[in-house]
C-alpha cells in the first residue's frame, strides 16, 4: 500500500484535485492524515466506471457552482433588505419632524388667539371671528387716520381695530368709515384725537353707525 498526496494522486489518476477530494468523501478513495497532511491510499483504491466517476465530479461541480450562486443570491437579498431598513428608517424620522413643526405652528397660532383674547376690548366682540382671524393672519391694508389704542385709556379702541374685529369687507369698512368721520366731533360715543377716531365698544352701541 503506497500513499500519496491530493496533488499527486490527482496526477496518478488523471484528474482534478477537487475530483480526488469528492472521491474522498465518496469513500471511494481511502486516506489518511499524518502530521497535518492528507494522503491517499493508493493500494486500496476502490474501482468505479469511468463514465459514473465523470458523471459524479460533474454532478459535485454543479452542486458547489450552484452553492456559490446562493450565496451570492443571500448576499445580494440581504443588501436589499439592509437598505430598506434604512429607507423606513428614515421615513420614520422625517414623519416625525413633519409632525413636530405642525404642532409647532400650532402653538403659534395658539398663542396668537389667546393674546388677542385677552385684550379688554374683545368682552362684547364676535369671539370665533376673531379666533378664525388671529388663525389665519390675514395682511389688511391700514387705514391712514387710525392707530390701535389709545393711551390714557385702554378702554377706547381704534375704528380700524374695531372694524377688522367685525370681519367686515374692504367696501363696507370704507363706507362705515366715512359715516363715523361724518359724526365724529357730534357724537358723544366718539373720540378724536390728533385727527383719529376712537370707540368704546365695552360702553356703547355703535350699531346706528354700522349698517
Amino acid at each position: 500500500m503506497s500513499k500519496m498526496t491530493v496533488a499527486e494522486a490527482s496526477e496518478y489518476f488523471k484528474v482534478s484535485k477537487e475530483a480526488i477530494h469528492n472521491r474522498i468523501r465518496r469513500g471511494t478513495l481511502d486516506c489518511v492524515i499524518e502530521h497535518g497532511t492528507k494522503y491517499v491510499t493508493v493500494g486500496d483504491v476502490k474501482k468505479e466506471p469511468a463514465q459514473n466517476s465523470a458523471g459524479n465530479d460533474k454532478y459535485y461541480s454543479y452542486i458547489e457552482q450552484e452553492n456559490t450562486v446562493l450565496k451570492a443570491k443571500i448576499s445580494e437579498l440581504e443588501g436589499e433588505t439592509r437598505s430598506l431598513r434604512e429607507q423606513r428608517e428614515q421615513m420614520l424620522i422625517e414623519d416625525k419632524e413633519k409632525i413636530e413643526q405642525i404642532y409647532k405652528e400650532r402653538d403659534i397660532q395658539l398663542k396668537s388667539v389667546l393674546q388677542v383674547v385677552a385684550s379688554k376690548f374683545l368682552t362684547h366682540q364676535n369671539m370665533e371671528a376673531v379666533i378664525e382671524e388671529a388663525v389665519a393672519a390675514d395682511e389688511e391694508e391700514p387705514l391712514d387716520d387710525v392707530i390701535d389704542v389709545v393711551d390714557e385709556d385702554d378702554d377706547f379702541v381704534s375704528l380700524k381695530q374695531f372694524l377688522k374685529l367685525k370681519m367686515y369687507s374692504k367696501k363696507k369698512r370704507e363706507k362705515i368709515k366715512t359715516r363715523f368721520e361724518k359724526y365724529a366731533f357730534d357724537d358723544e360715543r366718539i373720540m378724536v384725537k390728533q385727527r383719529k377716531i376712537y370707540l368704546k365698544p365695552n360702553h356703547f352701541d355703535y350699531s346706528d353707525l354700522i349698517k
